[in-house]
């Protein structure tokens, strides 16, 4: 068969193949906008539910990730075994439903449910997108293709600040939206439902995507695997996949810390309005962490033609390091055109990694696989970063410095606790991932 997928394998067109990437791309976009939109919402949330800072973290953490972890798992099994693209289409459905859901919240309970609805279908996404991108692109193609999706974290992430802001700062001027049958929305709740709606159009284009032939290593179908044979697996190469998955999870608390409380924190040391430390962090967001995420995947390349077969990690862990500096000084800034020069860096590298530890995992991980090995590094960077990332920052404000003025000392003290274990971790595993890769590359997926 003639060879026409966009990264040199068989069975798919290059249109094909592009348009899968492009599809997957906005929807990853879609999913950080409507999870992330809270972070410029955190004022009148609290004040109108009478909450904490703590329990506002609750739910834009706890909440939204309490089933996102735990139900990525066997949706994944589901999508090793089914229609990948289906999975995902009915995802975005459910996720958009449950987002403008969250507009229609009265209560902390009904909000809570909603954000538990959100994380549910978003837990459809990801997954089988990773095992879906592995099929399209090769080896040196797959680091450059993952960066390419994970720039939805970027971009998605920056227009959650951008757009929820603008929202907000709309219908606060021009008053509420008045839905029928359900009345009078507050400007926090109708910023949910806008950005909920996009959803509904993404699932048209998804259904339109074409499901590629799974193929192993020599390029023949591949048969699935069972639970024992994979957890046989993983523990053959524990060492390879813990140093991994624990280091980027470390990382994750880090970065979904950082992303929840930033903007507050320009709003509270320097008093800024939260439509504009939106917009600003939002264009930081969009533009420093997308820069990261396209270097970061594309650095790999010339490592890997240099004979780096562990290029993926490797540069993970030099990540970490160089993350250390800013994310410790950047909330210690004097004025806020500082603070804001410093997030730069600080979102540089927190987008940077991500694409790169996926590759990596991808290409130590058997196809029938992929979904499930990567089901289980979300659920442990889920669990880590999206359940304790933004209440890890708000148990340091409230329970050790017991002052909300003090959020900016909680943000420079979460990097020095969490990057040099990270980068010791993904050191320590350098060799042990050469020796899993060495044996999925010399089995070509008859076993394992």
């Amino acid at each position: 068969m003639a060879d026409t997928r966009p990264d040199g394998g068989g069975g798919v067109s290059r249109r094909s193949g592009l348009y899968a990437l492009l599809v997957l791309l906005l929807a990853y976009i879609l999913s950080f906008v409507d999870r992330n939109v809270m972070a410029v919402l955190i004022g009148p949330i609290r004040q109108d539910f009478a909450i904490s800072d703590f329990q506002y973290s609750l739910l834009h953490g706890f909440a939204f990730s309490m089933f996102y972890i735990f139900l990525g798992l066997p949706i994944a099994r589901l999508a090793d075994r089914g229609s990948r693209k289906w999975v995902i289409t009915a995802g975005v459905m459910f996720w958009s439903v449950m987002t403008c859901a969250c507009g229609l919240a009265r209560s902390f309970g009904g909000l809570f449910l909603a954000r538990v609805g959100v994380g549910v279908g978003e837990a459809a996404l990801s997954p089988p997108a990773y095992s879906l991108l592995s099929d399209y692109f090769d080896e040196r193609s797959l680091p450059r293709a993952m960066a390419v999706y994970t720039l939805g974290i970027t971009i998605g992430g920056g227009l959650a600040y951008i757009v929820g802001g603008a929202v907000y700062q709309y219908f606060t001027l021009h008053g509420p939206l008045e839905l029928p049958l359900v009345g009078a929305l507050r400007p926090w709740q109708t910023t949910f439902v806008i950005v909920g709606l996009p959803g509904f159009l993404l699932v048209l284009l998804l259904a339109a995507m074409v499901e590629p032939p799974r193929a192993g290593a020599t390029g023949t179908p591949v048969s699935t695997y069972s639970p024992a044979q994979i957890a046989a697996f993983l523990r053959k190469h524990w060492q390879a996949y813990g140093s991994l998955v624990f280091g980027v999870s470390l990382l994750s608390v880090l970065g979904y810390g950082t992303m929840a409380w930033y903007p507050e924190f320009l709003v509270r040391s320097h008093g800024m309005a939260a439509a504009e430390a939106g917009a600003r962090f939002g264009t930081i967001f969009i533009i420093a962490g997308s820069a990261g995420t396209l270097l970061g995947g594309f650095s790999a390349a010339p490592l890997l033609a240099r004979g780096f077969t562990d290029a993926n990690q490797r540069l993970v862990m030099w990540i970490a390091l160089l993350w250390l500096p800013p994310a410790v000084l950047g909330p210690l800034a004097p004025d806020s055109q500082w603070a804001l020069w410093a997030a730069v860096p600080i979102v540089f590298f927190l987008n940077s990694y991500f694409g790169l530890a996926i590759a990596a995992l991808q290409r130590i991980t058997p196809n029938r696989m992929r979904a499930q090995v990567s089901a289980v590094m979300l659920f442990m960077t889920n669990l880590f970063g999206l359940a304790l990332g933004p209440s890890a920052v708000a148990a340091i404000t409230d329970f050790v410095f017991s002052d909300d003025a003090a959020l900016s000392r909680s943000l420079s003290l979460l990097p020095l606790l969490l990057c040099p274990p990270a980068a010791l971790l993904l050191g320590w595993g350098l060799r042990y991932y050469r020796r899993a890769l060495a044996h999925v590359d010399a089995s070509a997926e008859t076993g394992v």
